[in-house]
């Protein structure tokens, strides 16, 4: 085992440290007091609870707000927002932690870190999508509904019994990022790696616009004057149809301007060592197995090292672009499981060269290009189970490599596909590929969606 493989060992130890915490100090790209364009909201089924824009959490003091106020805001009479505290101590939201999660994932299909994990390209028409771009990733419908749906559900099947394995070998990022199969086996894993940036007291502010067309349509003639029909509900009808195609003036009014972080902007990021080492490999009968789980989390962390560390993009969205504060320099932490804290220094050069090492030695899985299936997603909205299907005949050719084999049924000749999934068996033993795909053997495949979930010889 090589040494720079090993050389986070203590921190995947039983009474190993509890988490890697950074917090970086950020500002516009404008300084200081530039104005910052938070992310913006639907409102809740109940706007009472939350009317939509701008996540600002606004913690009145009662010294401040008198003691009438100060119990309408404890018993939920009254929902503390900064139009009604403005200079309450309150807390903006820029980039919630599934956001920074959908920025930092797509890095490991950049060349410097896609040999890191495997590259999973589902084709949808003409469309290629890497499963490190869907938004559920293991779990996303773009992948449960393709030729890996069956793989992808023995892998969250083996999570439910404590095996992280299967899904490290087909989406390691997803126990890097955290996933849930809400759709099916309701297998579900924390993020390991949670980032998100607040900025706090912030001042709210507002923005106006006018819309000018190039030229006076009505007003010369050249469109019809809404003001002479007769019918209101056409003159209506004839306005917004005009406003919508940008042919008379429009204004739009008081809305939003951006916020000014008068307390700064931060991002805080936290690696759980805690939870990595929750995870494990088992083998058939249950039992751990001691040398696979160690370079399972091994593996595991180096990626979320990669991205714990890796270099931010500045640009978040229109109107919020973020740079480190050179007056506050980040801070990066070890937190032990009895709360001390340790300043560390890992660079990202560090990380990624642990990562490599770790990833040489779990042999990570292959990079597959696979096709989404409009009749598996057909059949996943209608909630109807895969079709699975019997085949038994006598083997009449093997492709080893690529793990395929041609059954003689009757007088055709079928392919069967295997996958890392696909179990083995010889009458009631679990076996191998190699020890149950012969030529002349006679088996019983179970195909599901055209991909062996089973194959036993008799």
């Amino acid at each position: 085992m090589s040494d720079a493989a090993s050389k986070f060992d203590p921190w995947l130890a039983d009474d190993g440290p509890a988490a890697l915490v950074i917090r970086e100090h950020l500002m516009p790209v404008e300084g200081k007091d530039g104005v910052l364009f938070p992310a913006t909201y639907a409102a809740a089924e109940d706007r009472s609870k939350f009317a939509g824009g701008y996540n600002i959490d606004v913690f009145p003091e009662d010294k401040d707000v008198g003691p009438v106020v100060a119990a309408m805001l404890k018993d939920g009479r009254l929902k503390p927002t900064i139009d009604l505290f403005p200079n309450s101590p309150n807390v903006c939201l820029v980039d919630s932690v599934g956001s920074q999660a959908n920025r930092i994932e797509p890095i490991f299909a950049k060349p410097e870190y896609a040999g890191l994990v495997p590259q999973v390209v589902v084709k949808a028409g003409e469309k290629l999508i890497n499963l490190l771009e869907a938004g559920h990733r293991a779990g996303d419908a773009v992948v449960r509904c393709s030729a890996l749906q069956e793989e992808l559900r023995k892998a969250f099947q083996a999570i439910l019994k404590g095996n992280a394995e299967p899904l490290a070998r087909i989406a390691p990022t997803s126990l890097v990022f955290g996933v849930w199969d809400s759709r099916d086996t309701q297998a579900k894993l924390p993020r390991l790696v949670a980032s998100t940036i607040r900025a706090f007291n912030v001042k709210k502010l507002s923005r106006s616009a006018q819309f000018v067309p190039a030229l006076e349509y009505v007003e010369s003639g050249m469109l019809t004057d809404p003001a002479t029909l007769t019918d209101a509900k056409e003159k209506t009808k004839l306005e917004k149809a005009y406003a919508e195609r940008g042919f008379i003036h429009v204004p739009a009014t008081g809305s939003h301007g951006g916020v000014i972080a008068t307390g700064g902007v931060r991002r805080d990021a936290t690696l759980s060592l805690a939870a990595l080492r929750l995870l494990a490999v088992r083998e058939a009968d249950g039992t751990l197995s001691t040398d696979r789980t160690k370079a399972l989390r091994r593996y595991i962390l180096g990626l979320a090292l990669v991205a714990l560390t890796a270099p931010q993009s500045a640009y978040l969205r229109q109107g919020c672009n973020l740079v480190p504060d050179t007056d506050k320099p980040r801070e990066f932490t070890l937190v032990r499981a009895d709360g001390q804290r340790e300043g560390k220094d890992l660079s990202h050069a560090d990380a990624l060269a642990f990562a490599q090492a770790a990833a040489k030695a779990f042999m990570i899985g292959e990079n597959r290009p696979v096709d989404f299936d409009p009749k598996l997603a057909e059949r996943d909205v209608k909630g109807e189970a895969p079709k699975a299907v019997t085949l038994k005949g006598k083997i009449t050719a093997i492709e080893p490599t690529e793990k395929k084999f041609t059954v003689r049924k009757g007088r055709s000749n079928v392919v069967v596909t295997t996958t890392q999934s696909t179990t083995y068996f010889k009458d009631d033993t679990e076996s191998t590929f190699a020890a149950v795909v012969a030529e002349s053997a006679e088996v019983e495949v179970e195909v599901a969606d055209g991909v062996a979930a089973k194959v036993t010889a008799s």
